[in-house]
């Protein structure tokens, strides 16, 4: 690479760093901008798992690595309220933050995003509120613009197309930032690693930690040689659930993406539904130390919907100190599954772990519920999943049974483990700022989002600053 002197580094070429791109290239097109990641470019991100149904371990990982990181293959639901997806809010507050959200929007749209917005029947919105709150259930309301997995890949490679016009505009890919350089506690530069190649440092005074879910584990060590102070953040871990779509179909033609949330009743434990998936497929996706852990998508064409929905159950514990591990922590409830099935993801049927016996080929088989996730391994989660994760599933099943008949049956299918990986939460102040002068903490893997839009708002919240700096 000729240039080696930049104004700003964005480590990380998801939603969070492209939108921070993005919004530079707008309001300040003059700024010399480097995006480098670990992944491939979105050209030659393939994932032979989405033809032949079978992973092929890629290193990186197609799925999680690359130019728009998990959102350039998966479902692509923007959420368009401040309420879901992340603590935005808390840092700029509920004003700035819908006024951001607006705008990433904006931004989807001009580069293909349908129109069309779910969750817009207040009625029936108020009827299944309604209902749920009967059983203890709070309703997440919140409009959801539906990209689809095939539309989000072309929407994402509009943006990047868009960037490369302006020649002040690099991206590296399959490169990993080894060492960001601090001098007189301020960012001067950053040394990057292409695969098989030297290492060499590239100057500039912003940086960008935009790294992802995929990311968080390097974040987390990054942040640790900068001694920067953290707070623990939330470990989300729990399962896949799939059952056939007119199961869900009570919330989901209504809303699109039903997001519950629950108190177990035993502990207690926050329990949240997240990327509910209509007609959708469940997928296996690895991360660079080969674990695999379990997602899932749906298409916006829905000729090519399937007879199933599949949504995370997700189980939210915040641990106070010494704990200061929250990607290990479940990396490790992960790699037990691993082990158990020799590598893919596991499945059991809910009536199978109620008995407290292991799913098997033969009991898989008499399910009516067909798995999509032919590659998925019959096991049993009880030997996976704390009893405290596992009894709170169960309880939350057993209620969102209640708006949604039979979800809670023995041939709902389970499927193990989905973690969502974030690093100890960077302390930064309202810029989304460390303490080091110049350097920024933004998007899923910083903890500070939970999802595409309110990752791609912090994107231009961070662009809006470095463009007043520079």
């Amino acid at each position: 690479m000729e240039n080696k002197k930049f104004d700003v580094v964005i480590i990380g070429a998801g939603p969070a760093g492209i939108f921070t791109a993005l919004k530079l290239n707008d309001i300040r097109p003059d700024l010399k901008v480097l995006i480098v990641d670990m992944g491939r470019d979105i050209a030659s991100r393939v994932c032979p798992a989405r033809k032949t149904g079978v992973c092929a371990h890629c290193k990186p990982c197609a799925i999680v690595s690359g130019w728009s990181g998990a959102g350039a293959f998966s479902d692509g639901k923007l959420s368009l309220s401040d309420e879901v997806g992340g603590h935005l809010n808390e840092y700029v507050g509920h004003e700035k933050a819908m006024q951001l959200i607006e705008e990433a929007d904006q931004y989807y749209l001009k580069f293909g995003a349908d129109e069309t917005i779910e969750g817009l029947d207040e009625k029936k919105i108020d009827e299944i509120a309604y209902e749920a709150s009967k059983y203890n259930i709070k309703l997440i309301r919140c409009p959801i613009r539906h990209l689809g997995t095939e539309r989000a890949y072309d929407v994402l490679s509009g943006m990047y197309d868009e960037l490369i016009k302006n020649p002040n505009f690099t991206f590296l890919p399959m490169t990993e930032a080894e060492d960001i350089l601090i001098e007189d506690n301020k960012v001067v530069g950053v040394t990057l690693k292409p695969f098989n190649k030297e290492a060499f440092t590239v100057t500039c005074s912003q940086i960008v930690a935009a790294p992802g879910r995929g990311g968080a584990e390097w974040l987390e060590k990054t942040i640790k040689k900068l001694n920067l102070e953290t707070m623990n953040n939330e470990v989300d871990i729990g399962v896949r659930v799939e059952v056939p779509n007119s199961v869900m179909d009570n919330v989901t033609k209504a809303l699109y993406e039903a997001k519950m949330v629950y108190y177990g009743d035993t502990y207690e434990n926050k329990v949240r539904t997240f990327c509910m998936n209509p007609g959708g497929v469940v997928s296996e996706e690895h991360y660079e130390n080969g674990l695999a852990v379990v997602n899932g998508h749906s298409y916006g064409d829905k000729s090519k919907w399937t007879e199933n929905t599949n949504f995370a159950i997700l189980v939210s514990t915040r641990f106070t100190q010494p704990f200061n591990q929250p990607i290990e922590y479940g990396q490790y409830v992960a790699k037990l599954a691993n082990m158990l099935t020799g590598g893919p993801i596991m499945v059991q049927r809910l009536g199978d772990l109620l008995k407290g016996r292991r799913t098997t080929k033969e009991r898989l088989a008499k399910s009516t519920t067909i798995p999509t996730l032919k590659t998925a391994v019959p096991g049993d989660l009880s030997f996976v999943l704390p009893p405290r994760h596992l009894t709170t599933i169960i309880e939350s099943l057993k209620a969102f049974d209640h708006l949604c008949p039979g979800l809670y049956s023995k041939n709902t299918l389970l499927y193990g483990v989905e973690v969502k990986f974030y690093s100890s939460k960077v302390k930064v102040d309202e810029k989304l700022m460390t303490k080091v002068d110049g350097l920024y903490t933004i998007g899923d893997g910083a903890g500070v989002t939970r999802g595409l839009m309110q990752a791609s708002a912090t994107g231009i919240y961070v662009a809006e600053t470095i463009s007043k700096k520079l």
